[in-house]
Parts: C-alpha cells; sequence; structure tokens
C-alpha cells in the first residue's frame, strides 16, 4: 500500500478515533513525512529495519542546541513511526514489527526549579494596584495554585466560578480535570477582574492602549510577563511558567502528597512523566528513615 495514503488514513485515525490533540496530529505528520522524504519510502513493505537504522543516523547528526538533535527529540519520531507501524497491522498490512523500534535511553531529567524564597519574592514582584500588576499578581497566584500549563492558564474565561475552589479544565489531548483554586488565587483574580474596563471573554488580556483593544494572552506572553516579574523580583536563574508548575507539584510532593494524586492534579495521562519528582518522595523517605528507625544498637 502506497505510505502517503496510509498516512493520510493513520492521521484520521488518530484524531477522529483516538482524540489527539491537533498540534499533536501535525507533529506525526512532520515526523513521517519527513521520514518518508529522506528515506525515499514509496509504500508500506519499503520500511526496513536498515533504514530506520539509516535515518536514526541522519537524526543524530542534524544540528541542535547542543551540537546533534537531542535524543528526547529523535524519539518523537520514533514514536509516531512505532505508532504508524501498529495502525498498518491493525489494519492487516504485512510491515515492519513496531516492537522492533526501540527508543533512545535518555539521561533523568532535571528539574527547573526555585527556592522557596524566591518563589515568595516572585509572588510579591507584582504586589502593586495598576491593571497590570493586578493581571501578572492574578497570573502567578493561577499557576502555583493550580499547576496549570501556560496553555490551559490562557484558555480561561471570564466566567470561571470564584465562589468554588474547584473547577474543570480541558486539558491536553483534550482531557478534563479538575483544579483546585487556593485563596490566594481566587483574591487576586477578583482584584484582576474588579479593574477591568474591557468586555474581553478572557480572562487574561494584554493590557489596552491607544493602538490596540485588548485580547487573549498567549503562551508566549505569559512567558514574557514570568521572565519579566522574576527579573524584577532579583531571581538569576531562568524562570518560566512550567517553573511553577513544577513548584506546584514539589510543595504538594514536600507537604505529604503522593505521587499518584500529583499525577492526576498534574494531568499526567502515565505516572511514568510525573516519576520525575520522585527526588522529592525520595527525600520525604529519607527524613522519615531517620527520624524513625534511629534506635541505636548496641554492640
Amino acid at each position: 500500500m502506497e505510505a502517503e495514503t496510509l498516512k493520510r488514513q493513520f492521521l484520521e485515525y488518530i484524531e477522529i478515533e483516538r482524540g489527539r490533540a491537533i498540534k499533536t496530529i501535525e507533529n506525526y505528520d512532520r515526523y513521517l513525512t519527513r521520514f518518508f522524504t529522506r528515506m525515499d519510502i514509496k509504500s508500506i513493505a519499503d520500511i526496513s529495519e536498515e533504514r530506520v537504522r539509516e535515518f536514526r543516523q541522519w537524526l543524530n547528526r542534524q544540528p541542535g542546541v547542543e551540537n546533534t538533535m537531542k535524543r528526547r527529540t529523535q524519539n518523537y519520531y520514533m514514536i509516531a513511526l512505532r505508532a504508524f507501524l501498529k495502525f498498518a497491522r491493525k489494519r492487516g498490512l504485512s510491515c515492519l514489527s513496531p516492537e522492533r523500534i526501540e527508543l533512545a535511553k535518555l539521561p533523568e531529567r532535571e528539574l527547573d526549579l526555585i527556592t522557596p524564597v524566591e518563589l515568595d519574592r516572585l509572588l510579591k514582584s507584582a504586589d502593586g494596584a495598576t491593571e497590570r500588576d493586578r493581571r501578572d499578581k492574578a497570573i502567578l497566584e493561577m499557576l502555583f495554585s493550580t499547576g496549570l500549563r501556560v496553555s490551559e492558564l490562557c484558555a480561561l474565561d471570564t466566567d470561571i466560578d470564584l465562589s468554588q475552589d474547584a473547577l474543570s479544565i480541558r486539558g491536553k489531548g483534550d482531557k478534563v480535570r479538575v483544579v483546585f483554586l487556593s485563596d490566594a488565587a481566587k483574591h487576586a483574580v477578583t482584584q484582576y477582574l474588579a479593574i477591568r474596563k474591557d468586555m474581553e471573554d478572557a480572562l487574561f488580556v494584554n493590557i489596552r492602549t491607544s493602538a490596540h483593544a485588548p485580547s487573549r494572552l498567549v503562551p508566549r506572553s505569559v512567558e514574557r510577563i514570568i521572565k519579566q516579574r522574576a527579573v524584577a523580583a532579583g531571581i538569576t536563574r531562568k524562570v518560566t511558567p512550567h517553573v511553577l508548575r513544577h513548584s506546584f507539584a514539589t510543595d504538594l510532593l514536600t507537604n505529604g502528597a503522593d505521587i499518584r494524586s500529583v499525577q492526576q492534579l498534574l494531568g499526567h495521562a502515565s505516572i511514568n512523566t510525573t516519576q520525575i519528582y520522585t527526588h522529592i518522595t525520595d527525600a520525604r523517605l529519607r527524613e522519615i528513615h531517620k527520624k524513625y528507625h534511629s534506635r541505636k544498637r548496641s554492640s
């Protein structure tokens, strides 16, 4: 069967039947197209272990931030190809087994974190009374209170019910989860909405100027806001919306939350993704061991 025809059917399948996000579909399309083009794949029968190996070597030699393309990025190509081959097999087509494609081993992921003192300074960096201050304060408190992804934060509208402690979020993979609001977050959002004069539906908008009307903030804008507030707070390390998401998770774990609960609150599909925080639980277990297993044995 022609590879391009099967690819189109595969992309339709993951969109309609698997409910994958549009961004995921676009990425899979790009990864597969690059593989087909580079290795001259015309039909499903052309996909062999040798061609996959050659393609992986080619990927590994592509320029990147660290001289070559990151292994994590290379794995994205292989994940897309495995899913494609799995679909082909499900259709009864004879092709390379997806199990023959192994992913490259990755070094343990390191978390970008700020200290509790730095977090406190960051949150206080927007304690002013201007519309910009109140907006930025609400953004900071919401990110730390809920662990929202920046895209999820930008999608919020002004109709959220602040009388409740929770709200439903449609997140990655179009999955719905519940996030919880702290009193500080609810207060910050209330203060921000009280000063707003526009009629935009979006909860977070750019500051109105004579040249531009208010419009919904996009993730890149929120990233710039966080960066500016971090500089104002005297924090020298890089601070992003995702750093606040990490701070949310580590705050929960250091205060006794279990890893499964944190997985649900973050909206991770797999517990493996949440495992990057296990060093937090490991440190807590070490403290518990010292506290409760400190009996001295007589020789």
